[in-house]
């Protein structure tokens, strides 16, 4: 079969100490899943369920790359985050047996333009402009759960130029990876290559060419991205 305009290259992250690559199929976030970013951002976590949005598969982009400040924007915040990388797909699926999807874990960073998110918010239209833009995921190497395990608790942090901004530990995500895959497959078919940024701790803030962002989770990896 041929198409009518050439194809593109398959988004995908590097395997830790490997020449694979996992092949990204879609990315799913998890909207509010700390307690107190729920609380900086104004909401009360304790009555609101899991919600979700999406960034296109091609936002994805390596730590090493770099994160391009993006334009039209002048309040770009950083938000880091546990991803998990899906192996196999499921319906409905049991977060007794969410685990077994996973092929492994990475470190990444859910750039999103605050200024545009918060118009879009009071206009009551999509999130898209602020969280969906080009280069709006760096993330690092993924490591497969086959050596690391699954990870449910150990410090989750990231600096800017040095100065810690968000702290916390994967024990306070409001919605545990397995109870995450619970619900987001009862309104996805979820699928291979499928990663699913899991949420951010409070401390979010804006950054400006030049900084360097570190980051880092326990027991997973840590990742460097300059902004451009």
């Amino acid at each position: 079969m041929g198409y009518v305009i050439a194809g593109w290259e398959q988004p995908s992250l590097a395997v830790a100490d490997s020449q694979e690559r996992f092949p990204v199929r879609r990315i799913f976030c998890v909207g509010r899943n700390y307690a107190e970013h729920a609380r900086e951002m104004g909401f009360d976590p304790d009555r609101e369920p899991p919600f979700f949005f999406m960034k296109p598969a091609d936002a994805i982009r390596s730590d090493r790359d770099g994160f391009p400040y993006p334009s039209q924007s002048e309040n770009v915040h950083h938000e880091v985050e546990l991803v998990v990388a899906l192996g196999k797909g499921g319906k409905d699926v049991a977060k007794e047996q969410a685990l077994d999807l996973i092929w492994g874990y990475g470190v990444g960073l859910d750039m999103t333009r605050r200024d545009l998110q918060g118009e879009m918010k009071k206009a009551g239209r999509p999130w898209e402009a602020g969280k969906a833009f080009d280069a709006s995921a760096p993330c690092g190497d993924l490591r497969p759960a086959a050596e690391i395990g699954h990870p449910a608790k150990g410090a989750i942090w990231l600096k800017v130029n040095g100065e810690t901004r968000q702290t916390g530990d994967l024990s306070e995500l409001i919605w545990s990876v397995p109870e995450t895959i619970e619900h987001l497959s009862s309104l996805f078919e979820l699928k291979p290559g499928d990663l699913i940024f899991t949420g951010t701790p409070a401390g979010v803030g804006p950054v400006v060419p030049g900084d360097i962002m570190t980051a880092g989770i326990e027991g997973v990896g840590e990742i460097e991205v300059k902004v451009g």
